[in-house]
Formats: C-alpha cells, sequence, structure tokens
C-alpha cells in the first residue's frame, strides 16, 4: 500500500506560508528528491496556483542548478487539483479531482507505486482529521510572521505524534519527521 506523506513548510510561530521560508540550495534539493521517491501530489487550489510559478522557470531558468532542477521535478510529477472553482489545469502534469478527498485517497493507496505527496495545508487539515496520513514531513523555517494560516486550525481532539527523526538545514530550517502515536 502505498504511503501518505504530508509535506509542507511552516513559521516558527506555526503558520503556513510558502512564501515566508528560506529557500536556500539545500532545501530545494532536498525537496526535489522528495518529489523524485514519490509519483503523485495532493493540492488544493491557492498552493496549486502558487506552484504554477514553477513552470516560469521552466521555461527562463534562472541559471541557479537547485531552483532549475526543483523546477523541473515539480513539473514533472503528476498533480491532483481540489477546486470548488477551478474548471481545468493549465499545467500538462495536473488535472481536476473527480472524487472527493477520501475516497480519492482510498483509490490511490491501493495503486502501485511510489509515495503520495499532501502539499497544502487545507488537505492536510481533511487527511489529518481522517487518519489517512502515514507521515508528516514539517519543514520549520526560523521565521515569524505573526499572522497567517495555522496548519492545526479547527483540530479539536488531542494528537500525539512520534518523532522519526529530524534534518538540519545550514539556514536553521529544521525538517521534523512524524507519524501519528
Amino acid at each position: 500500500m502505498r504511503k501518505i506523506i504530508a509535506a509542507i513548510n511552516m513559521t516558527l510561530d506555526g503558520f503556513c506560508d510558502h512564501t515566508a521560508g528560506i529557500p536556500d540550495e539545500e532545501i530545494h534539493e532536498h525537496y526535489k528528491e522528495l518529489l523524485h521517491n514519490s509519483d503523485t501530489i495532493l493540492y488544493g487550489r491557492i498552493t496549486y496556483q502558487l506552484m504554477e510559478y514553477w513552470k516560469t522557470i521552466i521555461i527562463n531558468p534562472t541559471g541557479k542548478k537547485s531552483m532549475d532542477d526543483f523546477a523541473l521535478a515539480i513539473d514533472k510529477i503528476p498533480k491532483i487539483v481540489f477546486s470548488h472553482t477551478l474548471k481545468n489545469t493549465e499545467w500538462e502534469s495536473a488535472k481536476l479531482a473527480n472524487q472527493p478527498i477520501e475516497e480519492m485517497i482510498q483509490e490511490l493507496k491501493q495503486q502501485s507505486g511510489a509515495a503520495i505527496l499532501v502539499g497544502s495545508r487545507s488537505l492536510i487539515i481533511q487527511l489529518m482529521k481522517l487518519n489517512l496520513i502515514d507521515e508528516y514531513q514539517f519543514c520549520v523555517h526560523p521565521v515569524v510572521i505573526g499572522s497567517g494560516l495555522p496548519l492545526f486550525e479547527n483540530i479539536n481532539d488531542r494528537l500525539i505524534f512520534k518523532l522519526l527523526k529530524t534534518k538540519v538545514f545550514t539556514s536553521g530550517a529544521i525538517l521534523l519527521y512524524y507519524n501519528r502515536s
């Protein structure tokens, strides 16, 4: 059965904001490898539209190897987008979900293949409540932004996690790997 991995960037004060982190070469390399070791990523509309930025890097490379390599990896991986408002996707490797997330996850887990990534806060919250996430990868950046979208919003039950390992980046960001106890 395929593993569901929730992977997200967050600030020290617990807010999810892909633009607030410190994306250096090491972090781009880490996420490139994570994408290479997975074969599907799930996004909500907002994160999907934010990630469309990387299509511009495919067309006009930056000359920075880590960014350009990450752009190639994110471009290649199949994306499933959950949205009530999008009518289509303009990214060749993306498609709109055609069933509820719980049904889609159950179906994807039964298929053969590599890990399935969940890269949107809203989807992580939904799947966390359904206890469908096998591994959490929280990349905590040494940044405080004071407000934003908290990862653990509307979680009303006590959740206990088991720390599996950590990875420290030279930028001061730390990746925390957890599963549910």
